[in-house]
């Protein structure tokens, strides 16, 4: 039986044997006893996306009172749902999204716990998800951002959209005309400001846009 330990793009925690490429947290949110979540579903405005594998430590999953191991199927997803790098076990990448951060929000100089106030007022509307309205059209999100329409969620990459499932992605086949943004507003500026989130291989299926320039009469991407 699966533990309720895998996080999806709206930042729900669900039940599913898939595992994803990369584990997490937001704190302590589960009874070591029974391996099952509490009510709260996080403890601390830290929500950070970590490696699975870090210097050759294995932890037993939710066997103890110690952080919750949470489960993503990639780092598009991490972002969507309101996380952020961790700056002990992927300190590089830390680094280069805390630089794409502030370069996309006009700031220098701000620590993690500052950046984690705002990721805070972003992800939760009344303790549920918080969805946004799209900043551009929807072709033109930078790479690896998310959206929502009704109860699907979908990644935007190269100009095309893939629907998310717990398993992976697979290529999106229609037009998404009343999208909301999944990806809080400032991750998606240090997306635009260049920062690379590393994607799961079944991204590869996302199409040539189902927008823009195929609508248009000319040669899709």
């Amino acid at each position: 039986m699966p533990l309720q330990n895998r996080v999806t793009p709206t930042g729900e925690i669900i039940a599913t044997p898939h595992r994803g490429i990369f584990t997490g947290n937001r704190g302590i949110i589960h009874d070591p006893a029974t391996k099952t979540l509490l009510s709260k579903r996080w403890s601390t405005p830290a929500w950070i996306t970590c490696m699975c594998e870090f210097r050759g430590w294995r932890r037993p999953v939710m066997a103890r009172r110690s952080w919750t191991e949470l489960f993503f199927l990639d780092e598009a997803t991490a972002f969507a749902a309101g996380h952020r790098p961790c700056f002990f076990c992927r300190r590089d990448d830390a680094r280069r999204f805390r630089a794409a951060w502030e370069k996309g929000n006009d700031v220098s100089g701000i620590g993690a716990k500052a950046i984690d106030a705002v990721l805070h007022r972003e992800r939760l509307d009344r303790g549920k998800k918080r969805l946004h309205a799209l900043p551009m059209p929807i072709a033109e999100l930078p790479h690896g951002a998310m959206v929502q329409e009704g109860e699907e969620s979908f990644l935007i990459a190269r100009g095309g959209a893939a629907l998310w499932s717990p398993a992976g992605y697979v290529a999106a086949k229609r037009e998404l005309d009343k999208a909301m943004l999944l990806t809080p507003p400032s991750t998606l500026r240090a997306l635009s400001a260049g920062y690379e989130p590393v994607l799961h291989p079944s991204a590869r299926c996302v199409p040539s846009p189902l927008w823009g320039r195929a609508r248009e009469g000319g040669s899709p991407m």
